[in-house]
């Protein structure tokens, strides 16, 4: 290995640790509000250093929103439960999901909504989430593990819903955090396609 391939290392790990900083910052407290200057500050680092991950703050903004669902899916997909019940999959499926998004706070919710590049970030996410459900249910219907139902119209009720979830309707008209409301959506979709007795 030569000292440039380790320096780029170095430089790689410290953009890593930088990001993951940022996401535990803007998750619990948002970022509209935040400047370059303040963001520099609290992470201990240079706006040098911050330009080197991205050109502006918007663009700041963007890759650690981006980063924050690239560890989501990553944590949610590795806890996908084995082969057997498809209940049980889609029950771990939606509940790792509430889990990756417990720590997002009121604010970091908000400002994703208000910024057009972060909530297509979301609502890409959202979409990738609800077609895994469909495939699940699929797949299920297939094993003869869940009722029959028809899974696109399940994936399309799961999309419908986890997309008020993300726009914040959940929240309003129940107080439901989009952890809890992932949460309870977990457990209508599981009972939902429980075998008939």
């Amino acid at each position: 290995m030569t000292s440039l391939d380790t320096r780029a290392g170095r430089v790689t790990a410290r953009r890593e640790e930088l990001l993951d900083q940022l996401v535990e910052l803007v998750l619990a407290e948002g970022f509209a509000q935040v400047t370059l200057d303040g963001l520099a500050r609290r992470l201990r680092c240079s706006k040098t250093t911050l330009y080197g991950i991205a050109a502006s703050k918007e663009q700041l903004v963007v890759a650690a929103v981006e980063h924050f669902f690239q560890r989501a899916t990553t944590a949610v997909e590795g806890r996908r439960a084995g082969p057997g019940d498809s209940r049980e999959q889609i029950s771990t499926y939606l509940l790792a999901v509430a889990e990756q998004l417990q720590p997002a706070s009121p604010a970091f919710f908000a400002d994703v909504a208000a910024f057009a590049p972060a909530r297509e970030l979301y609502e890409r996410n959202t979409r990738v989430a609800a077609a895994r459900v469909q495939q699940l249910v699929g797949d299920g219907v297939a094993a003869g593990t869940v009722r029959p139902v028809h899974a696109a119209f399940v994936g399309a009720a799961v999309a419908q819903v986890m997309g008020a979830i993300h726009r914040g309707a959940i929240t309003a008209s129940t107080g439901l955090d989009d952890a809890a409301a992932y949460r309870e959506l977990a457990g209508l979709v599981v009972a939902g396609l429980a075998p008939r007795a």
